[in-house]
C-alpha cells in the first residue's frame, strides 16, 4: 500500500515528523495525499531500488494512516466490516484485507489490519484514503458498537519501512527483534537508540523484500531514524523515497489504491478474491460481490512484460496484436515502469477478461505500437518470506 503523488500544486500539506531529516538529505519532495514526502534522495530512484534488492534500505512511510478500533467487540466490528476473515489471524498477526463500497462492492481502499488484542486492531489504510475508512468504521460503530471507539492516530505515530535482505542485521543493531514470522509482529523497546520508546516491529511491507515496517511515537521518529542510519551503513543501507517504492511494489506486481484499484474496482477484478472470507455471514460489499463471483468479472487486472524498449505508463491503451494502433482496444495501463531488476518496461493493466495470460498485445505508447505479453505477477521473485542471509 502507498500513495502516488498528486499532480495538483501542495497548499499546505502535512509534513512528517522526518521532514528535517529529509531535507538535510537533499530529498525531492512531493505530495502524497496530502503530505509532503521524500520521492528520492541524492543517489538517485534506481540506485534506492537496487539497495532494497540487494541489501537494505530506509523508507519514512508516515503519511500512511493509522486507524485503531478499541473496546469491547472491536474485533467484531472490524471483521463484520472488512472483507478477510479476522477470525483467522490471533494476537501478534497482521493481514491483508478490502474496505469495500457496500452498495457497490468496488475497494474503498486497501490496508494491513494488526490484531494487538481481542479488544484492540490497529489498521494502516492509504493516506488519501484514512479519514474515509475512519467515518465508515465510526458510523458502523455508533450503530452496532457503541462501546467501540474508532481513533484517528495519523499523525501521532510515525513507520518506518526497513526492507530488504539485510534488514535483520539493521534491527539487531539497534536492540530491536527480528526473525518473527512474516504477517506477525512484536512491541520492544530498542536496546541501543536512546530515548526511544516502546516501537512496534512488523513484519510487512511493500516491496517484496524481507523486511519489517515500525511503527513509534512521532517525538520518537529523529532518535528511531538516526539509529537505523547507523546501524545499517556497515550493511549498504540507503534511504529510499517513495518513487523506489513504486518501482519495487510494481515489480511485484502490487496493486497501488488511486490506480490500479479503486471504488470502480471490485476485488474479483483486481485478483484480491484471496483477501475475502467468502464464507463470513458479514462484510461491506458482501451481497453485490458474492452476485459477481458467480456471474464472473468482465476484466481483470494482469501483468505485461516489454517484449522490446516500451516503457508503458497508466492510462496507456492496450490493443490486440495483430493490427498494431488499429487493433481493438483491450484494456488500459492501470500502473506502469522501467523495472530496474528486469531492465524493461512492466506494468498493470485492467484487460478484458477473454484475454489470456500468455497472449501477445500492443501497447500504445505515445503513438508507438510496443509490443508486450500477458503474464502473472509478480515480475520477478518475491523475497517476503525468505530467511536472513
Amino acid at each position: 500500500m502507498s500513495d502516488q503523488p498528486g499532480p495538483s500544486p501542495i497548499t499546505s500539506p502535512i509534513t512528517s515528523p522526518l521532514h528535517a531529516r529529509h531535507e538535510a538529505l537533499g530529498a525531492r519532495l512531493s505530495e502524497f495525499g496530502g503530505w509532503l514526502m521524500p520521492l528520492e534522495y541524492a543517489a538517485g530512484t534506481v540506485r534506492e531500488h537496487t539497495a532494497v534488492r540487494e541489501a537494505v534500505g530506509l523508507f519514512d512511510v508516515s503519511h500512511l494512516g493509522k486507524v485503531a478500533v478499541r473496546g469491547p467487540g472491536a474485533v467484531a466490528l472490524v471483521d463484520s466490516c472488512l472483507t478477510a476473515d479476522l477470525g483467522r489471524i490471533g494476537a501478534g498477526q497482521a493481514q491483508y484485507s478490502l474496505c469495500c463500497d457496500d452498495a457497490t462492492g468496488g475497494i474503498v481502499d486497501d490496508l494491513i489490519a494488526y490484531r494487538r488484542a481481542d479488544d484492540d486492531v490497529l489498521l494502516v489504510p492509504n493516506a488519501a484514503n484514512s479519514a474515509e475508512v475512519a467515518r465508515r468504521l465510526r458510523t458502523a460503530a455508533a450503530e452496532r458498537a457503541p462501546e467501540v471507539e474508532v481513533l484517528d492516530l495519523h499523525r501521532d505515530l510515525v513507520v518506518l519501512a526497513v526492507q530488504g535482505p539485510r534488514s535483520d542485521a539493521v534491527l539487531a543493531g539497534v536492540g530491536l527483534p527480528a526473525g518473527h514470522e512474516y504477517l506477525s509482529f512484536v512491541e520492544a523497546v530498542p536496546g541501543a537508540a536512546p530515548g526511544v520508546g516502546e516501537v512496534v516491529v512488523c513484519r510487512t511491507g511493500y516491496t517484496g523484500e524481507r523486511g519489517y515496517e515500525l511503527l513509534a511515537a512521532a517525538a520518537d521518529a529523529e532518535a528511531l531514524w538516526d539509529a537505523l542510519v547507523a546501524a545499517g551503513e556497515p550493511h549498504g543501507l540507503l534511504p529510499a523515497g517513495l518513487g523506489a517504492r513504486d518501482t519495487l511494489r510494481t515489480e511485484m506486481g502490487y496493486a497501488l489504491h488511486g490506480q490500479d484499484i479503486g471504488p470502480e474496482v471490485t476485488p474479483l477484478e483486481a485478483r484480491l478474491g484471496w483477501a475475502v472470507g467468502w464464507s463470513k455471514p458479514a462484510f461491506w460489499g458482501r451481497e453485490v460481490l458474492l452476485a459477481a463471483r458467480e456471474a464472473g468479472a468482465s476484466r481483470l487486472l494482469r501483468g505485461l512484460v516489454a517484449s522490446g524498449r516500451g516503457i508503458p505508463r497508466p492510462h496507456m491503451r492496450v490493443l490486440t496484436a495483430a493490427d498494431g494502433l488499429d487493433g481493438a482496444v483491450v484494456g488500459e495501463l492501470t500502473s506502469g515502469t522501467f523495472s530496474p531488476t528486469l531492465r524493461r518496461g512492466v506494468g498493470l493493466a485492467l484487460l478484458d477478461a477473454s484475454v489470456p495470460v500468455g497472449a501477445e498485445v500492443v501497447v500504445d505508447v505515445r503513438g508507438r505500437p510496443e509490443p508486450f505479453t500477458v503474464t502473472t505477477p509478480p515480475f520477478v521473485p518475491s523475497s517476503v518470506r525468505e530467511a536472513t542471509a
